[in-house]
């Protein structure tokens, strides 16, 4: 009876232990040929052979490029990490970042994810969003670009999120603050921009929020009520000019390399938990506040290249723990205190540029430091007297500007009137075009919602996007006579017109053959009407019409806004009003806001668009306007023309839609071609006049302002600040880099362009510069950012 209850007992156990082992074998393949995938996906490095060689990942032992953490036989952390280049070896070029995180998805039980220096490039798939039970993710080092994506927002237990050092573009989206449980946001070193979204200030888990080293800019919201935050590092942007209002327990605040122009709140005096302040190189005022030394945890203060004042004195107490101070290039005075005057031999005190008395060094005289004093400081009843005098004139000039409108009004209504009794006796002179044959239903087309594109607002000031009667551009155009012909390639015509109510206009006759089909036809003309934008030339309408000659052909005639202000080239390099520096920065910010809209404003896409500088065209107030862009309808000629849209000689062979990295990045090399003319001011012909060109910039930035200057065009030379100049060169190489992947992004050169006008518009208060362009007044430039 024993025996047979011995052997029942052992049945048992081994029908238990081959369930779980049976078990535990279904699902242990799956993970194991994820990580396989994996490992392919990486190019095999060394590391990863440990795969090949067991099937025991679970208990492969950790090292610093490989960590594997298993529960219950479930993947829930996973650490690959490269070594300054040297593991992994180079991605092959067929590498897929959709792929390896599709494998990675299958994981599904992942809670750490860290793939660090392993040289990832491409947008981040929107796959990530299947890791549902992910709480940390650490991407950093890596060539990651693209916008931050949606799906990133349905990790819901996120605790921390680091992106640092890829190349992330697009502003920080509002939804980081949705996280209930994010601790850490670190976003540093990549091509962010745009301001810090409010909803960060009611984030009260954060503990660390890094953006340093990024385009961002603007006032950084309230981030007094995050009792848990410990360290803010925002160096090396654009923020201010307020300093940042936080909680007295933070431990470091890092806004090195900024624009705040306010003064030191003296909140900080209580912020005794703060180790590490640095605040320096930014145009901070007002009084320095003393105490800050002999605060109980601080060890480290920088708060030099301000113009922070304030008199030292030698009894001042000091934190014994202090091992870094640099007041310089300030407005101190007085002495500096004994207990940083030990510390100066060891090499952790700096102190030049101030005015210290009684001490070696680099010092200028008090009397320096107080009369800089009083040139920061603005009295506040001569404040309060500017903005009486300005709130006078904004009321004036709104009462002259009612009244005018009231003028212009009445007259409009009379005119109009007029236009109306005059129509009425002379009777209808023109047709619907529903009544004539066409190949389209046009009625269908104009009445379709989906065809009225958001993206039209961008081109707000244009007239409505119509269908045209024959009539109407014959007697645009008087009966498309020869004067009126523009230019006459093989199957279209250009003419020069003007419709009754005075617009210019350029119409485009293109013959068709009506083999192709209506819905090819109503595809196009949907893609051609959404191209509205402020500085694309844009189609207004159209009109179809049987060829007299020829029953099996139809004539598409498209109706353009014509430019009579010639072409960019003219207006840089003679024969036309020669723009100055900062009127051909705007020029530069109007043509990648261009290419921009035509890359992303619009689904799908135009890309390869071929662009050349003649292309670029100016309005009667000399804006910038694109005329080239590649739409296959159009694709039958590739000359350009004075007043509407050319295209690239791809014919129909067009990339519309395509998003791979060597079509965008094509438009970008031939923006920096354009920017190439505007700095020297001369035609460039060839890709021979390129390559000279770009290696003689290469060599001149290299070197000092006065070699920089010695290669711009001549009549700039005395108009453009030297760290203007500068940026605009260095985005222009970047633009025409051989490696197409080193290209920027459009997103970085728009931005990049309207830093290197903000950075010429205090030169241009000094000097007193006179402009023409409404676009070229500083007080305009937000106004542009926000637009288009």
């Amino acid at each position: 009876m024993a025996s047979l209850v011995l052997m029942h007992t052992s049945l048992l156990f081994l029908s238990t232990l081959f369930i779980c082992v049976h078990l535990s074998d279904q699902f242990q393949p799956f993970q194991y040929n994820a990580l396989k995938q994996i490992q392919q996906f990486l190019n095999y490095p060394s590391v990863l052979t440990i795969f090949d060689s067991t099937w025991d990942f679970c208990n492969v032992e950790p090292s610093p490029f490989l960590t594997i953490v298993c529960y219950e036989d479930n993947v829930t952390q996973l650490h690959i990490t490269g070594n300054n280049g040297v593991f992994p070896p180079s991605l092959p070029q067929n590498f897929s970042i959709d792929a390896l995180f599709s494998s990675i998805s299958s994981l599904s039980n992942l809670k750490v994810l860290s793939l660090v220096s392993l040289g990832l490039w491409g947008p981040l798939p929107a796959t990530i969003g299947k890791l549902s039970s992910m709480e940390i993710l650490n991407l950093s080092s890596n060539y990651i670009d693209g916008f931050i994506p949606l799906e990133l927002s349905y990790l819901n237990n996120l605790q921390t999120l680091v992106l640092d050092h890829n190349k992330f573009t697009g502003q920080i989206p509002r939804w980081v603050s949705s996280f209930n449980d994010l601790a850490v946001l670190s976003l540093k070193n990549n091509s962010l921009f745009g301001s810090l979204p409010s909803s960060i200030s009611s984030s009260d888990n954060l503990r660390v929020l890094a953006m340093a080293d990024n385009h961002l800019f603007g006032e950084i919201p309230g981030l007094q009520n995050l009792t848990n935050l410990q360290i803010l590092d925002l160096k090396n942007n654009y923020f201010g000019p307020n300093f940042p209002v936080l909680h007295h327990k933070v431990v470091t605040v890092d806004i090195r390399n900024n624009s705040f122009k306010s003064s030191v709140p003296n909140e900080l005096n209580s912020y005794f938990q703060l180790e590490k302040l640095d605040i320096s190189i930014n145009g901070l005022i007002g009084p320095f506040p003393p105490s800050l030394f002999s605060l109980p945890s601080i060890n480290y203060i920088d708060i030099s290249g301000n113009k922070l004042t304030g008199k030292l004195f030698q009894n001042m107490s000091c934190n014994a723990h202090l091992v870094f101070i640099n007041l310089s290039s300030n407005l101190l005075t007085g002495e500096l205190p004994a207990c940083l005057q030990e510390k100066v031999e060891e090499g952790a005190v700096s102190y030049d540029g101030n005015c210290l008395s009684g001490e070696e060094g680099n010092q200028k005289p008090s009397s320096f430091c107080h009369n800089e004093a009083l040139a920061v400081e603005v009295s506040p009843q001569k404040l309060r007297h500017k903005e009486r005098k300005a709130m006078a004139v904004l009321v004036s000039s709104l009462v002259g500007g009612i009244v005018g409108l009231a003028v212009i009004v009445g007259l409009s209504l009379w005119v109009f009137q007029r236009r109306n009794r005059r129509a009425a006796m002379k009777g209808p002179s023109t047709r619907l075009i529903t009544e004539k044959l066409s190949t389209v239903n046009t009625v269908k087309l104009l009445s379709d919602a989906r065809y009225i594109s958001e993206t039209m607002k961008m081109g707000a000031n244009l007239p409505t996007y119509r269908a045209f009667a024959l009539e109407e551009l014959k007697e645009a155009t008087n009966n498309f006579s020869h004067p009126s012909i523009v230019g006459e390639p093989s199957l279209i015509q250009i003419y020069r017109g003007k419709l009754g109510d005075g617009t210019a206009i350029v119409i485009r006759s293109i013959k068709m053959r009506k083999k192709h089909s209506p819905t090819m036809f109503t595809q196009h003309i949907e893609m051609i009407s959404r191209l509205r934008h402020n500085h694309l030339v844009s189609c207004i309408g159209h009109c179809f019409e049987c060829c007299p000659d020829d029953s099996t052909v139809g004539i598409v005639y498209f109706v353009f806004e014509s430019l009579p202000n010639g072409t960019l080239r003219s207006s840089i390099c003679g024969g036309g009003e020669t723009l100055n520096w900062a009127q051909r920065i705007i020029a530069g910010i109007g043509v990648a806001k261009g290419i921009q809209f035509l890359h992303t404003g619009i689904m799908p896409g135009v890309f390869s668009n071929h662009l050349k500088i003649t292309d670029v065209l100016l309005d009667p107030n000399f804006h910038v306007k694109i005329c080239t862009y590649n739409l296959p309808l159009l694709a039958h000629q590739n000359a350009g023309f004075m007043g509407g849209a050319a295209v690239s000689s791809n014919g129909l062979k067009s990339n519309i839609g395509g998003r791979e990295k060597e079509v965008e990045k094509d438009d970008i090399y031939d923006f920096g071609v354009i920017l190439m003319e505007i700095l020297v001011g001369r035609p460039i012909m060839s890709q021979n006049d390129v390559m000279v060109v770009k290696d003689i910039i290469q060599v001149s930035n290299k070197m000092d302002d006065t070699a920089r200057r010695s290669i711009v065009d001549p009549t700039i030379i005395k108009e453009c600040s030297t760290e203007s100049l500068k940026t605009v060169m260095d985005i222009c190489l970047r633009c025409l880099s051989d490696d197409p992947t080193a290209r920027p992004s459009i997103e970085d050169v728009l931005w990049t362009l309207q830093f290197a006008a903000q950075l010429q518009d205090p030169w241009r208060h000094d000097s007193h510069h006179i402009h023409r362009l409404s676009d070229s007044n500083p007080n305009n430039l937000q106004e542009q950012i926000s637009r288009g």
